[in-house]
């Protein structure tokens, strides 16, 4: 696991210099009176066209980026820690003359303002309101399409997989595609096609068909086509870090990270089934021990064909839920309308052309960040 953004704020308690050239003031028209400044962000400029965006207002700073990224050729792996994600934002707030960003001691409730009902949580250091947390999977060469496909029809919690038009990624999202975005926002996507589509044709711009840089990138398109690189990626928004104790730096365990990805990345792990159709449904149905009798087997299996093919399964509510429940334990979620034009007919575990590898190391050639040493 390795972290591809972070956005993280603190506040001082002394005024910090200006370093944008352009703010907004709101003025009261009838006295002239100056209410409010604001300043628009920086965006700081890095190498290989990377960027970090750097906002000071008052006494808050909030720098919101990918730390990953910053200075590189490309982020096919990253940092793996926050310390490390932190460092290279200080040594950047550094060249602005800003003081760095320290871990959290403590936090309080602070109220609002003279009269004001609302109060704030407020503490001594670094505060996190969005961290992405992300893995590449290696699935094999051409196996990209297949297992997104087959990813797309399984269920997060209440989060429904959802396969784009061309095939080459999925998300997870709630009915109205909203409430899950809020907290959670879980997607995976096939890595080669996005080099393809994105990054080489900016490094070829940037730097020439000719040049060391663009070799580079085609050697790291070539490497995440051949080995079927799926990285999966969920972004922690500023709700959920509140919710789950996971805001202020220093003050929780980051193994929360580490474990809270580890569930996301088992979405696979039910994908068993060898072929849809109603046989061998029945047989793995019976070879998961969730059921007893090959009646109950067929019987299982055969909602599962009227579901595939579009046809109302008239049965009472209590015994859809026993049907649905036994197979959604093979991979087979009938609560969900079967899409015939996405829906895929791989299963991935049991499938030998298809074995997903997680958390695979980069190549011996791959230029891992330079300045991990500042992160110590």
């Amino acid at each position: 696991m390795f972290i591809d953004w972070l956005k993280v704020s603190q506040e001082f308690d002394f005024d910090l210099p200006v370093i944008s050239d352009t703010a907004f003031k709101a003025i009261d028209t009838l006295t002239g009176e100056v209410l409010s400044t604001s300043y628009r962000p920086v965006k700081h400029e890095g190498s290989h066209s990377s960027s970090i965006r750097i906002q000071v207002n008052g006494r808050k700073i909030t720098v919101d980026g990918n730390p990953s990224r910053l200075n590189r050729h490309d982020n096919l792996w990253g940092f793996e820690t926050v310390a490390q994600c932190i460092a290279v934002y200080n040594r950047l707030l550094a060249e602005y003359g800003l003081p760095a960003f320290t871990r959290c001691t403590r936090f309080e409730i602070r109220s609002g303002e003279s009269g004001a009902k609302s109060s704030h949580l407020w503490a001594d250091g670094c505060c996190i309101h969005r961290i992405d947390l992300t893995t590449n999977i290696s699935v094999g060469e051409g196996n990209e399409i297949p297992y997104l496909r087959g990813l797309a029809t399984q269920r997060i919690g209440h989060s429904i997989g959802r396969l784009y038009a061309n095939g080459r990624s999925v998300d997870w999202t709630t009915k109205d595609n909203s409430k899950g975005a809020r907290l959670q926002y879980r997607k995976a996507y096939d890595k080669a096609f996005e080099i393809l589509q994105n990054h080489l044709p900016k490094v070829k711009r940037a730097f020439g068909e000719s040049s060391p840089d663009f070799k580079y990138a085609q050697e790291i398109y070539d490497y995440a086509k051949k080995v079927g690189i799926v990285r999966l990626e969920q972004e922690l928004k500023d709700e959920f870090l509140k919710r789950s104790n996971m805001s202020f730096w220093g003050l929780f365990d980051e193994g929360k990270f580490l474990t809270l990805h580890e569930e996301f990345l088992r979405v696979d792990e039910r994908l068993k089934v060898t072929k849809m159709d109603q046989a061998s449904i029945a047989q793995q149905l019976l070879l998961e021990n969730v059921v007893k009798t090959p009646r109950q087997a067929i019987t299982t299996a055969y909602y599962a064909h009227l579901w595939m093919h579009g046809l109302e399964v008239v049965v009472s509510q209590r015994t859809f839920e026993t049907h649905a429940a036994r197979l959604n334990r093979i991979g087979v979620n009938i609560r969900n309308t079967c899409d015939i034009k996405t829906f895929s007919t791989v299963f991935i575990r049991e499938m030998r052309e298809i074995n997903p590898v997680k958390n695979i190391a980069p190549p011996a050639w791959y230029k891992r960040p330079n300045h991990l040493q500042v992160a110590a």
